[in-house]
Formats: C-alpha cells, structure tokens, sequence
C-alpha cells in the first residue's frame, strides 16, 4: 500500500509543478531571451530521445555506414531540412530504413 501512497504522491506533486506553470505564471512577464530559449526545448527533447536509437542501435555506439539506422535518420534529415514538413520526413524515414536493413541484411 505504501508503494502506491508514494506513487499517486510523486504524480500529485510533478502535476502540480507543471501546472503550477500553466495556471499561476503569466508567459509574457518572462523576459525575451527566456521565451525565445523555450522554443528549442522540443526539438531538444526529442533529438535527446532519437539520437541513441540511430547512434547506438544494439546498445553500443556504432557510427558507421553499416549502421542502417543511422544512416536512414541522416537520410531523413536530410530531407527534412530541405522539405521542411513531418509527414514527408516520414514517409521518406521509415521506407527508407526498411530498404537498408533488407538491403544490409
């Protein structure tokens, strides 16, 4: 019982610190610098979260040709920045991973 009692605490107290940002701060009293700092906090997060997937596909760091998963996430950025739309770096990322692990065996 005391598992879930520390369990419905800590989801208690992170949903209040998160919330505590939405409900009592007011945005636009954060100085410039800060609100413009915040934009990149998403791609951020998510680069933290993909790049070990490409980098270390079987848990140790593989940064060569061989390793199809990178070189399909290269590929996807590739067209991404030039592109510049999610469904597109979708629809070019995951065939284009298919076709090189097929390819690579």
């Amino acid at each position: 019982m005391s598992t879930w009692l520390a369990i419905v605490g800590v989801a208690a107290a992170t949903f209040l610190l998160r919330a505590s940002f939405i409900l009592f701060v007011d945005p636009h009293k954060f100085p410039r610098a800060f609100r413009r700092a915040l934009l990149f906090v998403p791609p951020a997060v998510l680069a933290a979260i993909v790049a070990p997937g490409l980098a270390m596909p079987h848990g140790a760091l593989e940064l060569t040709l061989g390793n199809a998963r990178l070189v399909a996430g290269i590929v996807t950025v590739a067209v991404a920045s030039r592109v510049r739309h999610p469904l597109v770096a979708i629809a070019v990322g995951m065939p284009s991973l298919w076709l090189l692990q097929w390819l690579m065996g």
